[in-house]
């Protein structure tokens, strides 16, 4: 996975594994959600979206297998 910092209220980064379509983001809270079988199409539109949060909460929130996890690190 490729780590993109991102510039948002919501999201530190986003990483996206286009073998396993695995995208993992991490919240500015210092939470970290996998979400599997995510399209590459969807990571790209992530990306690409002027609001990372409504994106998410339109598009992936409650829509993909999920696991959580905080960041040892925060």
């Amino acid at each position: 996975m490729a780590t993109v910092p991102i510039a948002s209220t919501v999201l530190v980064t986003i990483d996206y594994d286009s073998r396993t379509q695995v995208l993992q983001l991490e919240f500015r809270d210092g939470t970290i959600y996998c979400y599997r079988a995510v399209p590459m199409e969807v990571h790209q539109a992530l990306l690409r979206a002027p609001s990372k949060g409504t994106f998410f909460n339109r598009v992936i929130r409650g829509k993909f297998e999920t696991t959580q996890r905080t960041n040892s690190l925060s």
